[in-house]
């Protein structure tokens, strides 16, 4: 059975059910996504139980694992060449955790949806679309059906915000499309000047394959991004200047300041579940990106530019939070927060140490539950008394006694309390943060030392907003009618919370069972950027 195939495919199938089945039946076509979802959770899991951690892998494709690799593009560009892509799908421990993330994202988003009335039909083929876009990115190991699966994520978003969105939809909705095609178009011209410099030692053809352009030794000599070329563009180095685009492209995702304006816009017009798959997944997509591609493909550049990446992982995390603190909208709030909490990941990566990117890895994992779990609770408010003004609430506790225990449980692990999976992924961030400043140099201190006060800044945002929403006595600027709408957590909501809250505790608690599984492939990564 071709696992990934399976996982990455079953969602399109159910968007094709959707999209056949008559209008009469459209009360069923959230059973339809939900039941791929599930289906995902399940594969996801056997992937997870059946992945032989010890493999690594980052740059040997015989130590890839669940590898599907067929033929799929051929054309005889002239005398022996040949021009090949391939259907190549593969995980490591470096994408792996991401698709039961995913899986569980989607199900939660899935669930959300039950509060979408119109157009029922596009609604659930689009966001089918996304999920099969997604699980395509973390699974693809070749750069050209990687671009594809990447690509793909664009339509279904824009159309979601663009269609199910808020007052100012179609701004936040072109606004996110152009960024992200601006970084997208750019990233096209890297692939391809990556395909001629990069040859299969088997057939001597040129290849989209990443792990090939992982190798030194299958550089063409003199080819544009040859290892450490000297040819210059705009009078950088090659290499550099294709390694600067690319992290651009990906930082977009991130995001990264000043690149994060799209991601306020986007969050506060899109309804509730595009705003749980853009902060649960389609901002590890651009960690991961930095990552498998950046990283792994232009390791001199990596290094070369660590100082930079690691001060806009600080200006990230601290921008962010003063941010959260002066939003006025709770869900704007959560959008800025994630912000600050994505620059931890910066920051990890950039001290290219084990503990720094295992605790990128992390909390990119820890964030997508988290940041899942707050703005679904932001929607359940929302959904009940379409309102997200922090001041016009007080003393919800007394009215919603289990929603307070769930937002009391994402706003104290957002801030990193021990005990939480966000505590784990910021601590080792900062540990490798403060090793590299001793070890290889690449970060200073005082970068870490900044990644503290963003964590200080957190505790001062959610505690306050936990403070003026629900303690003290109960107010509600609707007044009566808004008391008897703010009733509490259903049984599907439960359903939904109760897994996020669970994971957020279990990696807190049992962080090794994220840290056994990545291991052996951050240390690959570790010694491939910094030998």
């Amino acid at each position: 059975m071709n696992l990934l195939s399976v996982l990455v495919f079953s969602p399109l199938v159910a968007g094709l059910i959707v999209l056949v089945l008559p209008a009469s039946l459209q009360s069923r076509y959230k059973y339809v996504a939900l039941a791929a979802t599930i289906l995902q959770v399940l594969l996801s899991v056997l992937v997870w139980v059946r992945f032989n951690p010890s493999l690594g892998g980052v740059n040997n494709e015989h130590t890839l694992q669940f590898a599907e690799k067929l033929s799929w593009i051929q054309l005889n560009v002239g005398g022996d060449s040949r021009l090949q892509i391939d259907y190549f799908l593969a995980i490591d421990g470096l994408s792996m955790p991401f698709l039961l993330l995913t899986s569980l994202v989607m199900f939660v988003a899935v669930l959300s949806s039950w509060e979408i009335t119109t157009n029922l039909k596009g609604y659930f083929a689009l966001f089918m679309l996304l999920d099969t876009a997604v699980m395509g990115v973390f699974t693809a190991m070749d750069f050209f059906l990687f671009y594809l699966f990447y690509e793909l994520m664009l339509l279904p978003i824009y159309f979601l915000i663009g269609m199910w969105g808020g007052v100012k939809r179609e701004y936040a909705a072109i606004k996110f499309f152009l960024y992200t095609l601006f970084g997208s178009v750019f990233m096209l011209l890297i692939m391809v000047g990556l395909y001629f410099s990069v040859q299969d030692p088997l057939t001597g053809d040129h290849t989209f394959n990443m792990v090939h352009m992982m190798n030194p030794a299958n550089y063409v000599d003199g080819s544009l991004f040859a290892k450490f070329s000297g040819q210059l563009l705009l009078g950088i180095p090659a290499r550099s200047l294709a390694f600067i685009v690319l992290f651009v492209a990906f930082a977009i995702k991130v995001p990264i300041v000043p690149l994060h304006t799209w991601l306020p816009d986007a969050h506060v017009e899109a309804p509730t579940p595009v705003s749980i798959v853009l902060a649960g997944i389609l901002l590890k997509v651009g960690g991961y990106g930095v990552i498998r591609i950046c990283y792994s493909i232009f390791p001199e550049a990596a290094l070369g530019y660590a100082w930079w990446i690691g001060l806009i992982g600080v200006v990230s995390i601290i921008y962010g939070a003063l941010n959260a603190l002066a939003q006025r909208d709770l869900k704007r709030l959560v959008a800025y927060s994630s912000v600050s909490h994505m620059g931890f990941v910066l920051l990890g990566i950039a001290s290219v140490t084990a503990e720094g990117i295992s605790g990128a890895m992390m909390q990119m994992i820890s964030h997508g539950f988290l940041s899942v779990m707050l703005f679904f609770l932001v929607g359940v408010i929302y959904t009940r008394v379409h309102d997200r003004e922090i001041a016009n609430f007080r003393g919800l506790s007394q009215l919603m006694p289990q929603y307070t225990f769930f937002i009391m449980v994402a706003f104290f692990a957002s801030l990193g309390l021990p005990g939480f999976s966000a505590f784990i992924a910021e601590a080792f961030s900062l540990t490798g943060a403060f090793k590299s400043a001793g070890v290889n140099g690449l970060i200073p201190r005082w970068m870490a030392l900044g990644g503290s006060v963003g964590i200080l800044l957190s505790a001062a945002y959610l505690l306050w907003t936990l403070q003026r929403m629900f303690f003290g006595q109960l107010r509600l600027s609707g007044g009566e009618p808004w008391r008897l709408l703010l009733t509490d957590v259903t049984i599907r909501e439960k359903i939904a919370l109760v897994p996020l809250a669970a994971m957020a505790l279990l990696l807190g608690i049992l962080p090794g069972v994220v840290f056994t599984q990545i291991n052996t492939s951050v240390l690959d990564l570790v010694k491939l950027v910094n030998p």
